[in-house]
């Protein structure tokens, strides 16, 4: 295998990692995304796409009268990423169009009831700037970087936002959409050292006010803090596997102005591996186990398969 054949598995594993935020049918789920900071060579552009199936229990509050509830989730997920150049450094914009297959059920009431949606969940847009790293140059120039410096390490920064996309009905407390805007500003670092990587990424999210909530009330909220670590493994040129570990804390909400007890604290962990099955597609699959520490939110377990393929 010639060095650019290689360097292309490379950078087809690289891409196959965006499948990770798949709890969409949590307002507050959070993304687990190894490699999150590496680069992607200029002149390159990945599409994607991905499955996941989520099950577990949601605790809502106790006001509501529903108890033993639990929810199973088909989520679908398009992708597309473009590396870009802002200056000398390098940039990078990706696009998300998730949609999901959700089923809920419990007791409400003392009587057992359920339902279901289907439909598009709230799409995300996000650019990047990695602010310390290599360059922004073409594959070979990269190649010729990372061969250079086996050590080395990326300082990142990115905003994304989250678009009221989804399927929202203001007379259902249970939606795919969130009918609002999410913004979360983002800090990463990725060190890589021989075939071992690790990466840290600290997030801040905030919430604009869904002035059409359940019951025709206006909701908001507060921030949520968010952070997660990803200890990454290259075995050879074509497969790689991650575990990470993520938690979120905040987000308390207030309805007409009235505050609720409903402070999140959630903890994430994921075993993933990507696998290049050519020198432009890869694969990955990841498990990711979700539990919250509070008496609200939602205790799931997941099961990601995604594709990519440079282009």
């Amino acid at each position: 295998m010639t060095k650019t054949n290689t360097y292309l598995r490379n950078i087809a594993l690289i891409t196959a990692c965006f499948v990770s935020s798949i709890l969409t049918h949590s307002a507050f789920a959070q993304d687990l995304e190894p490699r999150r900071w590496n680069a992607l060579p200029l002149g390159t552009q990945v599409i994607g796409a991905g499955y996941a199936y989520t099950t577990g229990d949601v605790l809502l509050d106790p006001a509501l009268n529903l108890e033993d509830a639990t929810v199973e989730a088909h989520t679908i997920i398009t992708q597309y990423v473009r590396p870009l150049k802002l200056g000398t450094k390098f940039a990078r914009i990706d696009v998300r169009l998730p949609a999901s297959f959700v089923y809920w059920q419990g007791i409400l009431d003392g009587e057992f009831a359920s339902t279901n949606r289907n439909g598009l969940t709230d799409s995300r847009i996000r650019l990047s700037v990695n602010l310390i790293g290599p360059p922004a140059s073409g594959p070979k120039e990269l190649m010729q970087y990372f061969k250079e410096n086996p050590v080395n390490t990326t300082v990142g920064a990115s905003i994304a936002v989250t678009l009221p996309t989804g399927l929202y009905h203001a007379d259902k407390l249970l939606n795919l959409g969130q009918n609002r805007f999410v913004i979360r500003p983002q800090v990463g670092v990725l060190h890589n050292w021989g075939l071992w990587s690790f990466e840290f990424t600290t997030s801040v999210i905030f919430f604009t006010n869904n002035t059409n909530f359940f019951g025709g009330n206006t909701r908001s909220q507060k921030p949520m803090l968010a952070a997660q670590t990803h200890l990454i493994k290259r075995f050879n040129s074509k497969t790689w596997a991650s575990l990470s570990v993520g938690t979120g804390t905040g987000s308390k909400s207030t309805i007409n102005n009235e505050s609720k007890d409903d402070r999140r604290n959630d903890v994430l962990a994921s075993l993933s591996a990507g696998y290049s099955i050519s020198k432009r597609q890869s694969l990955k699959l990841a498990y990711i186990y979700s539990r919250t520490t509070r008496l609200i939110g939602s205790n799931t377990d997941s099961i990601a398969l995604g594709w990519a393929l440079l282009l």
